[in-house]
């Protein structure tokens, strides 16, 4: 499984994000699923719907229902980490989808995420470990 972050989904669904290009060409060189938390969809629906009103939301609804996207539920330790997370990287900062995901990861011991923010290079698993980022930093 690979965790996904809001800025892949907006890419691929938003033909005229910057990113479009890329990620889609990253997009298939995963197999899916894929899965992501409830904060993602949330963050996700809210720029597809300024930028493009229903029909970019349709596309991300359409691959929840299709299945290669899981939208998992937080155990509520994880919640609590989720809210640790935050404090312990406010400085950088951490928001509460990309908090949701970090925690998720490490209840589901997972450790590649499909990403184009920055802050997945700090944050560590358990504070330690590093996440394998695709489409990888150096990529243009």
């Amino acid at each position: 499984m690979i965790l996904t972050d809001t800025g892949p989904f907006v890419a691929v669904m938003d033909r005229g994000d910057r990113h479009h290009a890329r990620c889609t060409e990253a997009l298939r060189a995963l197999t899916p699923p894929f899965v992501t938390t409830l904060a993602v969809v949330t963050e996700a629906m809210h720029i597809l719907g300024r930028r493009q009103g229903w029909r970019a939301q349709r596309a991300l609804a359409d691959l929840v229902r299709s299945g290669k996207v899981e939208v998992a539920a937080l155990e509520p330790v994880a919640l609590i980490r989720a809210l640790e997370l935050m404090e312990r990287y406010s400085d950088t900062p951490m928001d509460f989808a990309d908090a949701s995901l970090v925690a998720l990861a490490e209840q589901r011991g997972l450790q590649q995420i499909f990403t184009l923010d920055s802050g997945f290079r700090v944050y560590r698993l358990r504070g330690r470990s590093v996440f394998d980022i695709v489409p990888s930093p150096g990529q243009p």
